[in-house]
């Protein structure tokens, strides 16, 4: 069987956030625990020598509490944050390497991030709201509008095109979200807990969205949830995230079957409880 080429590979990614950060990666500091670092050096070790690759069409979700680093690690992928130390590759291209413009020319063309706080601008309606990163990109206006009026279709969304973002439910904001993502083709979408807001019944759809769009688009995913229920249905494979490291990483079966200790084994629990 042909293996899938790697879309992200990430090699001892660190996130210090501090004086002198440097200085704690791959130190004996840095198996502190997090009160005891920031109280010793006055840093904390948000992602701590985290290696992962994710195959092109791929879905890998980073599970974790609040605090546990997941949502910094995603924002170092594409450098929204700069990592500490370590090495990520998307698409062949070394990201830490990049120069400003070209870090930009990813972010425009291979790397859209969808995020929990929609971020739609109030002035502009559903269709100008999927056009603005073609806009930035200096698509011409025709283009703009024809291709945002083909991702609004994909996403359900063609009837409401005019109507602006406080005309919307939630759920269909954060679709306009997730269709601007769309707009630009990239080839990695970087979901941070984009349904986390929503309520329980809009979010299942929200998922079912993702689960439909990633089979006919065949995009690359990352994304970061907080519930395990949410990463089983979603994830290829999944990592669990504790105090800046990766406790596991399984696909979802072996994760259900296999914890890797009692944190968990505690998250699996419940889920097979609420399973009953």
């Amino acid at each position: 069987m042909e293996t899938a080429r790697t879309a992200i590979e990430c090699n001892g990614i660190w996130k210090v956030f501090g004086p002198k950060s440097e200085r704690i990666v791959d130190s004996p500091d840095a198996d502190l625990p997090r009160s005891e670092l920031e109280t010793k050096t006055g840093c904390v070790a948000a992602v701590r020598d985290i290696s992962f690759r994710v195959p092109e069409g791929g879905v890998f979700v980073v599970m974790g509490l609040s605090g546990s680093g997941k949502s910094t690690l995603i924002r170092c992928l594409s450098r929204l944050i700069e990592p500490t130390a370590g090495t990520i590759t998307i698409d062949g291209q070394s990201v830490r390497a990049l120069k400003p413009a070209e870090l930009r020319e990813l972010r425009r063309t291979k790397v859209s991030m969808v995020f929990q706080h929609f971020g739609l601008l109030p002035h502009r309606n559903a269709l100008d709201n999927v056009a603005f990163g073609l806009e930035i990109q200096g698509r011409s206006k025709a283009q703009r509008l024809q291709r945002s009026r083909e991702v609004l279709e994909l996403v359900g969304l063609q009837d409401v095109a005019e109507s602006y973002p406080d005309e919307l439910s939630g759920g269909m904001q954060q679709r306009v979200g997730l269709a601007r993502a769309l707009a630009n083709d990239p080839m990695i979408l970087l979901f941070d807990e984009p349904f986390s807001a929503l309520d329980p019944l809009i979010r299942r759809e929200m998922q079912d969205e993702v689960l439909r769009l990633q089979r006919e688009l065949k995009k690359t995913v990352v994304f970061i949830t907080h519930d395990l229920n949410e990463a089983l249905k979603l994830g290829d494979q999944i990592a669990i995230m504790r105090d800046g490291r990766f406790v596991q990483v399984a696909s979802p079966d072996d994760l259900v079957a296999n914890p890797a200790d009692d944190y968990v084994r505690a998250f699996v629990q419940d889920v097979v409880r609420s399973n009953d």
